[in-house]
């Protein structure tokens, strides 16, 4: 993906995303589809939109002058927590697609293969062997379906705030499914970034625990994906903060035991 601030003819600075290939070409389709729908101030302003078929360009309002978080202000927080809640009722725009966890990384993936992930040290293979069976259950005992439009990769490079309220950006992810999930897989990035622990924000999390923590479980131990050189250490960093919330909030056992 190409990111231009472009200037317009009445001198207005506008920001561009452009595509580069078949798979950036899809996201913008998908952003676009959120954007050219979308009311009520939850995201910057849709200026205009080109598909070529090929490399589609999507113009918005230029952001650069609002406060992009770290770090977190006072009343940050709480601003991130009102948009969402104003985003989950949203109306769905048209052809957004339902959330269910067959379309999420899961804890599945590491009982196919626990090597990726127990060479993260994060606990012996006897701590997996042992829990992993509740953790499977739990995840698969959360409901990620629901009627609420979700953003579904909220985080802080994904927002940013302007006069006390907080802008959401990126949204090719866009789903319809549980509102919860949009606030629980945003915490261990939160928490990472000087924030208050998860449990203090969602302190309901109850399996939704084991979802995040699944989704993130077995991606840190893999290579790094071509041209994305650092996305693993920041996915360890925030199993590192979503493991011990379940484990907590579940009940089991130590890590370390």
């Amino acid at each position: 993906m190409e990111h231009w601030l472009v200037e317009l003819a009445d001198g207005t600075r506008a920001f561009a995303k452009v595509a580069v290939d078949d798979s950036t070409a899809g996201f913008l389709r998908d952003e676009h589809r959120v954007y050219s729908q979308i009311e009520g101030g939850l995201a910057p302003t849709f200026l205009g939109w080109d598909d070529d078929g090929e490399r589609p360009i999507l113009l918005l309002e230029d952001l650069s002058e609002c406060h992009w978080p770290p770090p977190w202000r006072d009343g940050d927080v709480e601003a991130v927590l009102s948009v969402l809640e104003s985003v989950h009722a949203a109306v769905p725009p048209a052809g957004v697609p339902h959330l269910t966890l067959d379309e999420l990384h899961t804890w599945r993936e590491v009982e196919a293969d626990p090597e990726p992930f127990l060479s993260l040290g994060l606990c012996s293979r006897a701590w997996l062997e042992r829990n992993l069976p509740e953790l499977l259950a739990a995840s698969e005992r959360c409901r990620v379906e629901g009627d609420a439009l979700v953003h579904l990769d909220v985080r802080s490079d994904n927002l940013c705030l302007r006069d006390g309220r907080a802008l959401l950006v990126d949204w090719n992810w866009a789903s319809i499914g549980n509102p919860s999930f949009d606030i629980a897989f945003w915490l261990p990035s939160l928490f990472m970034e000087g924030g208050p622990m998860p449990a203090e924000i969602l302190p309901d999390a109850g399996d939704m625990t084991a979802v995040v923590s699944g989704f993130f479980a077995p991606l840190p131990g893999l290579p790094p994906p071509s041209g994305a050189p650092t996305v693993r250490p920041l996915q360890l960093a925030q199993l590192k903060v979503a493991l011990p919330w379940a484990v907590e909030v579940l009940g089991l056992p130590p890590l370390d035991s």
